[in-house]
C-alpha cells in the first residue's frame, strides 16, 4: 500500500489539468461495511483531498446518504415519501459535517452548504457564495441535495457541477465502474471503459439516474469519471490521467 502511495505521489504532480472538479462520494464508500462511518478512511479520503487541493484544484464534494438511511427503503416500508427523502437529506447534511471536521483536522479548510435549510449548523446553499469558497479555501462540501424530496443526490452533484463550471465530475463508487450490468449479480458483466451520456441513457444504465444523465447530456458537462474508492489514492490516480474506471462524455 505505502508502495503504491509513493509511486502515485512520484508522478503526481504536474499531470493534473483540472482547475475546479466536482466529487461525488458513496456514502456506503465511506461506512464500515456501507454503514455508519469508518473513521479511519473518512480520514484517508481527507488527506487525499487536501493533498489535491494543495496541487491547485478547486474540489466540491457531494457525499450520498447511503451509510445512514435511504428515503426509498422508509417509503417502502409504509412511511410518508416527503418525510422518507427529507430523513436522507439530513443523512447527507451529517455526512458532510463528518468529512468537514476530517479535513479540517487534516489541515484543509472548508466550507459546508446546504440546500435543505439547517442555519445553526452551516450555510445555506448560495452559487456565488459556494464558488467565493471554492476560491479561497479550495474546498467546498454541498449537503441537503437539492432540499426537495424526489430528487438524487446524483442529480444534486450533476447541478452543482454545471452550476459551478467544474472541468469533471468524479464519482467514487464502492464499484469500480460502470458495467453491463451488475457486476454483484450477473458474473459476466462487462466494465464500460469509455461511453456518451446519450449511449447510457439509451442503454438504461444504473450509473446514476435518468434526471442526472439527462442533465450531463444537455449541458454537456465535459466530463464523468466513474471509479471504485477502495482506495482513497484513486481520486489522485484519477487526476493523474490513469484510466481507471469508465469516462463518461457529451
Amino acid at each position: 500500500m505505502a508502495a503504491l502511495s509513493a509511486a502515485i505521489s512520484q508522478y503526481w504532480e504536474g499531470f493534473m489539468s483540472y482547475h475546479r472538479i466536482m466529487l461525488k462520494l458513496s456514502g456506503e464508500a465511506l461506512g464500515e461495511n456501507g454503514w455508519l462511518f469508518d473513521h479511519e478512511k473518512i480520514m484517508a479520503v481527507a488527506e487525499v483531498i487536501k493533498d489535491v487541493a494543495n496541487g491547485g484544484t478547486q474540489v466540491g464534494i457531494v457525499i450520498g446518504g447511503g451509510n445512514l438511511w435511504r428515503g426509498r427503503t422508509g417509503a417502502a416500508n409504509g412511511m410518508d415519501a416527503v418525510r422518507a427523502d427529507q430523513m436522507g437529506m439530513l443523512g447527507t447534511v451529517m455526512n458532510s459535517i463528518v468529512m468537514q471536521d476530517a479535513l479540517i483536522r487534516a489541515g484543509q479548510p472548508a466550507e459546508v452548504f446546504s440546500a435543505l435549510p439547517v442555519h445553526s449548523v452551516c450555510q445555506a446553499y448560495l452559487r456565488d457564495a459556494a464558488d467565493e469558497a471554492l476560491n479561497e479555501k479550495g474546498v467546498a462540501l454541498f449537503a441537503g441535495g437539492l432540499g426537495n424530496p424526489f430528487f438524487t443526490t446524483d442529480t444534486a452533484v450533476v447541478l452543482r457541477a454545471v452550476e459551478l463550471k467544474a472541468d469533471a465530475l468524479l464519482l467514487a463508487k464502492n464499484v469500480n465502474g460502470v458495467y453491463t450490468d451488475d457486476p454483484n449479480t450477473d458474473k459476466d458483466a462487462k466494465l464500460i471503459a469509455d461511453i456518451s451520456y446519450r449511449e447510457a441513457i439509451a442503454l438504461n444504465l444504473q450509473v446514476m439516474d435518468l434526471a442526472a444523465f439527462k442533465l450531463c447530456a444537455d449541458q454537456a458537462l465535459p466530463q464523468v469519471r466513474v471509479f471504485g474508492l477502495d482506495h482513497p489514492d484513486n481520486i489522485k490516480r484519477v487526476l493523474a490521467g490513469e484510466a481507471l474506471g469508465t469516462v463518461l462524455h457529451p
